[in-house]
């Protein structure tokens, strides 16, 4: 086999780093199952939450001991075809390489209590969660369950869904609320709106900001978005106040992480351009997202 060939088929440095970006992310989550979750008597948000109401419910009231691997693989089962389907075979392999690892990490790592403080493992719970969360999408993956169902909307229709993620895993807490105690419950969505900020704060691909750049060279800035971007861009022409001097406006709308590195390409083309960045909360017609591979 020729050197050419062997380089083909091994895995590129690209593939090397979102491996171990999802392995990290669906180690973190094992963990934080096995001690906050656990000790704190917690439901984690999506798929994973629900697995656990399941497998709590079926314990308590049938006396039947059911994996947690088992059930979180079976709820992902139409979410996962989904992806495939929608959004990129890629992705979701290396989703599945996460769904996989962390249900079967869940059931082998044993049950460790950091501290019996359930207020402690809701917060620092949260946190773990929302960072395994940030891994897994750096690693161009998914924790499955509803992440599919974020994403997907993310790319198909603009929106961002994880604020609406958060409300549907109220409902669930609620049914948690009238089986096992209100107070686990109540714990629980300290836990999932940690998580949900972790998430929110750290992660901004699949959010949209509109950036408004006064600016005295139109042109050249239009060029430094649609290079760095792929996005359009709308010219206005504006009159400043103070000085009552002519000058343009460019708009656009871009993807939440890319505005920080795209702001500071601008001002090397215009170091006296103004600056404006606003978060969209919806985008209605074409808008350019990169595909998931």
């Amino acid at each position: 086999m020729s050197r050419q060939a062997v380089t083909t088929i091994l895995p590129t440095p690209a593939l090397w780093k979102r491996f171990v970006l999802v392995a990290a992310g669906a180690l973190l989550m094992a963990v934080n199952l096995s001690t906050f979750v656990y000790t704190g008597s917690l439901f984690p948000g999506g798929f994973s939450g629900l697995s656990l109401l399941l497998q709590r419910t079926a314990l308590k009231y049938l006396s039947i001991e059911i994996p947690y691997s088992l059930l979180y693989l079976l709820m992902n089962a139409f979410p996962v075809y989904i992806s495939l389907r929608f959004i990129g075979k890629r992705f979701t392999l290396f989703s599945i390489l996460m769904i996989v690892l962390s249900s079967v990490l869940s059931d082998l790592i044993p049950s460790y209590q950091v501290t019996d403080d359930v207020l402690l493992c809701a917060v620092f719970g949260g946190l773990l969660n929302g960072l395994s969360v940030v891994l897994c999408l750096y690693g161009d993956a998914t924790s499955g369950g509803t992440d599919f169902i974020a994403i997907y909307f993310a790319t198909r229709k603009g929106k961002d869904m994880w604020n609406f993620i958060f409300a549907g895993n109220c409902c669930v807490l609620a049914v948690a609320g009238l089986l096992f105690g209100w107070t686990s419950a109540l714990y629980s969505i300290i836990f999932q709106f940690t998580s949900t900020q972790v998430l929110n704060m750290l992660y901004h691909r699949y959010q949209k900001s509109t950036m408004l750049i006064v600016t005295e060279h139109p042109n050249d800035v239009y060029r430094v978005i649609h290079d760095d971007t792929n996005h359009d861009a709308t010219k206005i022409q504006v009159v400043g106040c103070y000085r009552n001097a002519e000058k343009t406006m460019v708009y656009t709308v871009v993807g939440g992480d890319q505005t920080k590195a795209l702001a500071s390409h601008l001002r090397r083309v215009d170091p006296t351009a103004f600056i404006n960045v606003l978060q969209s909360k919806e985008i209605l017609g074409k808008f350019f997202t990169r595909p998931a591979d």
